[in-house]
C-alpha cells in the first residue's frame, strides 16, 4: 500500500482512501444505524466497491485509521467552498462512536485548515442526530441556522417527498 498519509494523532492516522479499505468502509456504510440521516440507503458490497473507487480518486475524503491495528474505522470529508471555506461532514463504524475518535480527528484537520488559509469551516447535520451537533459544539462551531423543511431524499410510498429539516453550523479562523 502506497503511503498516503495526511497526518497523525495520538491515535489516529488520517490519510487517502486505498483498496484495501474495501471491507472496513462495507463494515459501516452497510449499516443502517451509520447512514440512518445520510443521503443514501446502506449499500451492498458491489455500491461499496464503487464509492470506493470515488474516494480514492477524491481530495475531498479522507480515511481514519486506527494505529494500534490499522483498521479504518470512519471517514471525515472536506468539500472545497467558494471564499476560502471548507464544509466538513464525517461518518464513523457505529463500533467506534462515543470512544472520540471523530473529535480527535476533526479537530486535528480544523487546525490544519486554519493554518493553512482557510477562514470559515461549516457543516449541516440533521437536528435529530444529536450526537452529530453536539460533537460539532464540542468542537466550538455555533448554530448559525434551523432551516425548516429545506431539503429530502426520499419519497414516500405515493412520491411525494419526506422532508428534512437542517441546523447548520460554523466556525470561523480566529
Amino acid at each position: 500500500m502506497e503511503n498516503k498519509i495526511i497526518m497523525e494523532t495520538d491515535r489516529l492516522i488520517i490519510r487517502r482512501y486505498c483498496k484495501e479499505d474495501l471491507q472496513d468502509l462495507y463494515e459501516y456504510l452497510s449499516n443502517e444505524d451509520v447512514v440512518k440521516y445520510e443521503p443514501y440507503k446502506p449499500m451492498d458490497i458491489k455500491e461499496v466497491e464503487d464509492n470506493l473507487d470515488w474516494r480514492i480518486s477524491s481530495d475531498e475524503m479522507l480515511a481514519i485509521v486506527l494505529k494500534s491495528n490499522n483498521k479504518m474505522i470512519g471517514n471525515v470529508y472536506l468539500g472545497k467552498r467558494d471564499f476560502d471555506t471548507i464544509e466538513i461532514g464525517y461518518v464513523f463504524n457505529k463500533q467506534y462512536w462515543g470512544k472520540g475518535y471523530a473529535k480527535e480527528s476533526c479537530a486535528e484537520l480544523i487546525k490544519k485548515l486554519f493554518s493553512d488559509g482557510i477562514h470559515r469551516i461549516y457543516a449541516e447535520c440533521d437536528p435529530n442526530n444529536m450526537g452529530s451537533w453536539k460533537l460539532l459544539e464540542s468542537l466550538g462551531f455555533i448554530r448559525e441556522a434551523h432551516f425548516k423543511q429545506n431539503v429530502y431524499f426520499w419519497k414516500d410510498a405515493n412520491s411525494n417527498p419526506i422532508w428534512k429539516d437542517t441546523f447548520v453550523y460554523s466556525l470561523l479562523k480566529r
